[in-house]
């Protein structure tokens, strides 16, 4: 991975990574640490590691504030951010990113506990998004070569909301994703 590509990221992270996310009482830095150290410790490999990272970079590109689903707004962050990476990494990066939404939409229509479990900002955005698949859109999810992998992802940043947790940096994640290479395809 070149170091431009690196240091875009640091850069995003330095400019938007303290802002909110959503609802909770985290930064956008903080929940995506967690979900990286989440994927890592679960033995992810390192394009996944890197998609944990990445997922909601595209909360920072749309530029729409902290919660743009409070003013009616889906800001398409994960076509935003998959978008953004595709000129920089390989599929298996930017896949799991742009089909984490309908990863959601996907939990939320087959297990009614993970719909109940969601947070307020997630339950609002989740209608704006286009709520809980219908069976037809399911079986199209399920086909898509990294639906299964965009399922973990969203497991990972479901419980990546933790205040003060204990996490690597972002250096230790920035490593990884130096050490994919050039796998952009």
């Amino acid at each position: 991975m070149s170091k431009t590509v690196i240091a875009e990221i640091e850069s995003l992270y330095d400019r938007q990574g303290h802002r909110r996310y959503g609802l909770e009482s985290i930064s956008q830095l903080e929940h995506a640490l967690q979900t990286a150290a989440r994927a890592e410790a679960e033995s992810e490999p390192a394009p996944f590691i890197a998609a944990a990272l990445l997922h909601d970079i595209g909360q920072m590109i749309a530029g729409l504030g902290e919660n743009p689903a409070e003013d009616g707004i889906d800001n398409l962050h994960e076509q935003v951010g998959a978008a953004w990476l595709r000129e920089r990494f390989g599929e298996a990066v930017c896949e799991p990113v742009r089909l984490h939404v309908a990863a959601k939409r996907y939990l939320c229509a087959t297990e009614p506990a993970y719909a109940a479990s969601l947070a307020p900002d997630s339950v609002l955005s989740l209608f704006l998004q286009g709520g809980p698949m219908r069976d037809r859109e399911i079986a199209g999810f399920l086909a898509q070569p990294y639906a299964q992998d965009a399922v973990r992802l969203r497991r990972h940043d479901d419980r990546a909301k933790v205040p003060n947790a204990q996490v690597p940096p972002l250096d230790h994640f920035l490593a990884c994703v130096e050490a994919l290479g050039n796998e952009r395809r």
